[in-house]
């Protein structure tokens, strides 16, 4: 019985190894294309820095002291962080579905890495990327008057990751699920993409509009991410929006991660 017991516990840390070398394995698969070519990093941040050249103005313009907390910048930049956290993190399944198309996620079906690994380490790929762009926007606003609070922003980017993993990991799972249709992916992202987005206070405060809209607003998992990425890159750790950003981004990294390992676990059908 108790060597039953060892010899349980030694295939067990043993499993785990394999798991966290070949999760290692798939990491440095996706980051390959990245370190050799840093620069589409840059250019991915044309469509935040679009919005904070010319979105930004306007909140200035139009609603100034009456944006919560009085800075407009403090409160559009900690929202474009989320937005491209979600524009980022929403579309990783397209790189799936080539993979499908190509016959590359098949041959990696057959190698001896769990499918688990195959989707965290891509999950984590992402973590990667969101956390580059979302220093250089950072970088790029403090000359415009934004201020930094340094824990404050690393608990915020943090917090980044883990909404990252979660939607990346449903990106994968949507990809594997509508792979003999694969327009249907583009589909289905842009229509949830949007109204989450909107319904989230990202770009405009939501105190204003409707009952409707504020009820939605307050069942989005996004509204609370974006509070508490206020919050904090404010420098106000204590701040409850943090919790509750925290358990937001915590349910949307499990349910992501619980879909995605089983899609990817029956994608070989």
């Amino acid at each position: 019985m108790t060597t039953q017991t060892q010899l349980s516990a030694y295939d067990l840390v043993a499993e785990r190894r394999s798991f966290v070398s070949d999760t290692g394995i798939v990491l440095m698969r996706e980051l390959r294309p990245m370190l050799h070519d840093p620069f589409s990093v840059l250019f991915s941040l044309v469509q935040p820095i679009f919005f904070l050249a010319l979105f930004g103005p306007l909140l200035s313009g139009n609603l100034g002291g009456g944006v919560p907390g009085g800075d407009v910048w403090q409160w559009f930049v900690p929202a474009i962080l989320v937005m491209t956290s979600l524009f980022g993190s929403s579309v990783v399944g397209s790189n799936l579905l080539y993979e499908m198309q190509t016959g590359a996620h098949e041959r990696m079906l057959v190698t001896p890495l769990s499918r688990s690994a195959q989707l965290v380490g891509r999950a984590l790929k992402e973590i990667v990327t969101l956390l580059a762009q979302a220093a250089l926007i950072v970088l790029v606003m403090l000359p415009f008057g934004f201020t930094l609070y340094p824990v404050g922003a690393v608990l915020g980017l943090a917090l980044l990751g883990v909404l990252g993993v979660g939607l990346g990991s449903l990106s994968y799972a949507l990809a594997i699920a509508v792979r003999k249709q694969d327009w249907m992916f583009w589909v289905v992202q842009q229509t949830v993409l949007f109204p989450v987005m909107i319904l989230s206070g990202m770009l405009l405060p939501l105190d204003g509009g409707p009952g409707w809209m504020r009820a939605l607003s307050s069942v989005n998992p996004l509204t609370y991410v974006v509070e508490a990425e206020r919050a904090l890159f404010a420098g106000d750790l204590a701040n409850t929006d943090v919790l509750w950003g925290a358990v937001a981004a915590g349910l949307t990294a499990l349910i992501g991660l619980t879909v995605g390992i089983r899609a990817m676990q029956g994608s070989a059908g």
